[in-house]
């Protein structure tokens, strides 16, 4: 079974801004800052994965189990932060056009 009583260092982010601070916007000058802090900060938390997923998925298959239920859960949690760390660094006209319910954060 997955063991989930160990904190996973991305749900110890408590303010994304002070790790990077600059705001994505629309004219774009300051992507290839913004990508480079921001993948860097993934892979320091452990879930670059998440915006640059490799060759072999790490999403879990569709399983009934409860290791794989379990791991598909964790899965999810971290994408979601990883969208709010995307969603919390870029301005509100480029949020608008982007956020969206159901995407991952590699659509994001």
């Amino acid at each position: 079974m997955a063991d989930t009583s160990k904190l996973h260092p991305a749900t110890t982010v408590t303010n994304i801004k002070s790790c990077i601070p600059i705001v994505l916007d629309y004219e774009g000058s300051q992507y290839n800052n913004w990508a480079t802090l921001f993948k860097l900060h993934c892979r320091a938390n452990l879930v670059i994965d998440h915006i640059l997923p490799p060759a072999s998925p790490t999403v879990p298959p569709l399983a009934t189990t409860a290791e794989n239920l379990a791991t598909k859960a964790l899965w999810e949690r971290l994408d979601d932060i990883v969208r709010q760390w995307i969603y919390g660094t870029i301005s509100n006209d480029l949020l608008n056009t982007i956020i969206h319910q159901e995407d991952t954060a590699a659509e994001a």
